[in-house]
């Protein structure tokens, strides 16, 4: 049996790995985190997927016990900003299309066309965007939405994981990565969690190449059975001491850089739009996700087009009056994935694995998505070798299709005004999703035609960034022409009313966490 499991590296990765660990083996297994007071977190990875609520409630804990303490706000969707052309908006919304006699709505859109937006049209969740409401009522009943189309449902999701879902919840968080690891850190001692404040100064092998113990400067060997590299970037187990080569993405997603401020705000008189904003730029984008009591934001850029400090006089000029005195982080970005994410008897998880561009938060994602599929995956005393190859391919399938999925913002967006915009329309595009778009030309992204492995995003998504970035030509289904659309029609216009329904009886999102942060409703 596995008795004994070492994390290297706190942070959100390790952090999340070592509550997760605990909360499914008790005490039937150690867990224990070292993690260097020298080497800072990231600390800019605030937005996330819907799913996380899974990892939330695998820990038994309530919105109201967390979110406070991390400054936590919703995330109803993202905004792009830019990507066809100036001026020009849309969502991502966490809401699945409605279907009307066996099409997608967004696929009768294309037909009938009643707006020239699609995403107000067809999905309910930008009215409350645009209008910065909260998914909750004061009393903290979600919004209502039909069953079949949002999944509010049960919210009582007990010990599920991200691959059983059958239904999309309306919202994501977004939080400061810096408090949720402080948090956590509290949660997982109290449960039983060692934790080891020490540099780790060599990773020792034994004569089968195995991580045997790792040393430390002030608390000597810290032997383990299993040992989980959170490391970030550095993969100071899985890479450097492993050997595990990195497989770049470079090639099809150049962002390589980021520059990131952390600017306070006054969210009473400036409100919070529950989504993630991100807004095209000469050489990449700018993120803009709003917390309780400021507002992280950061330039994702490729530094072959743009310098990191004109990166910086962009986004601060961008900010505005409000980012004066702030302190700049500028962040280099490994874009790839570790060839195996689990080598002998060790597992990179976060950073170490792997790591795209968060355009569509998926760093925490994958974090959560790795420590579940451990759990699944994990090894007993004959450490069978079927079980690291399963982990490994869904891991690497998982990574690279998130990948494509990216790779599709890029190429399928209308904007060609200068060098980096048009050099997306012409790198080398990973295998399968060339022959994927010439079929989206034609029909709609449906299970059957989208990346074939799970990934997090399905079918809706794909047609929501193809209709909003409007650089591929799409068609409606030829059968729509010769059908009835006035059900479709119909729904449409109930789409429009119940949004505006919606928005008059929710309160705003700032008013919803001032009473959250009450005391009597704790």
């Amino acid at each position: 049996m596995i008795k004994n499991i070492v994390v290297v590296g706190g942070g959100t990765a390790g952090w999340m790995s070592a509550c997760y660990l605990k909360a499914t083996f008790g005490e039937n297994v150690s867990v224990t985190v070292v993690e260097s007071k020298n080497i800072p977190s990231i600390g800019v990875g605030e937005a996330t997927f819907s799913t996380v609520r899974h990892f939330f409630q695998y820990l038994g804990l309530q919105e109201h016990e967390w979110m406070p303490e991390c400054s936590a706000t919703y995330k109803l969707a993202i905004r792009f900003e830019n990507w066809r052309e100036p001026g020009h908006h849309f969502y991502h919304p966490f809401e699945r299309t409605r279907v009307v006699d066996g099409f997608p709505i967004t696929d009768w859109w294309l037909k009938q066309r009643p707006s020239d937006r699609f995403d107000d049209d067809c999905f309910v969740i930008p009215a409350l965007c645009e209008q910065l409401s909260s998914p909750r009522h004061l009393d903290g009943n979600i919004f209502e939405q039909r069953e079949d189309r949002a999944g509010s449902g049960s919210e009582a999701v007990g010990r599920s994981t991200l691959t059983e879902q059958q239904t999309q919840f309306p919202y994501a968080y977004h939080f400061d990565t810096v408090l949720l690891a402080k948090f956590l850190t509290k949660y997982g001692t109290e449960r039983g969690v060692a934790h080891v404040l020490d540099d780790v100064t060599r990773v020792a092998l034994d004569e089968r190449g195995w991580i045997s113990h790792v040393d430390t400067a002030e608390h000597g060997e810290l032997h383990g059975d299993l040992f989980i590299d959170c490391t970030g970037w550095r993969g100071l187990l899985i890479n450097q001491a492993l050997g595990e080569p990195f497989i770049s993405y470079q090639d099809s997603l150049p962002n390589d850089r980021a520059v990131a401020l952390r600017v306070p705000v006054e969210a009473a008189t400036r409100g919070m739009r529950p989504c993630t904003t991100a807004t095209a730029q000469d050489a990449g984008w700018i993120w803009t996700i709003p917390l309780f009591d400021r507002i992280g934001t950061g330039y994702v850029y490729a530094s072959d087009y743009i310098s990191p400090e004109e990166a910086e006089k962009t986004l601060r000029e961008f900010v505005g009056p409000e980012a004066e005195g702030v302190e700049a982080n500028h962040i280099k970005m490994r874009i790839g994935r570790t060839r195996n994410a689990w080598v002998n008897n060790c597992v990179g998880i976060g950073l170490s694995a792997g790591f795209v561009e968060p355009l569509e938060s998926t760093g925490i994602f994958f974090i959560q998505n790795a420590i579940e599929q451990l759990v699944k995956h994990f090894p007993d005393a004959t450490w069978n070798e079927g079980v690291r190859a399963s982990y490994n391919g869904h891991m690497a399938r998982m990574l690279d299709g998130v990948r494509e999925f990216l790779v599709l913002h890029y190429y399928a967006a209308a904007r060609q005004d200068n060098r980096y915009w048009k050099d997306t329309k012409t790198r080398p595009l990973p295998d399968g999703l060339a022959e994927r778009i010439e079929q989206w030309r034609i029909k709609l992204p449906d299970s059957e035609s989208i990346y074939p492995w799970y990934h997090g995003f399905e079918p809706y998504s794909y047609q929501a960034m193809l209709l909003g970035l409007g650089g591929v030509p799409l068609r409606s289904s030829a059968a729509l022409g010769s059908m009835d659309g006035a059900a479709a029609g119909k729904t449409m216009r109930d789409i429009r009313d119940e949004a505006r329904g919606l928005v008059a009886t929710l309160p705003s999102q700032y008013e919803y966490f001032a009473h959250m942060r009450r005391p009597s409703s704790a």
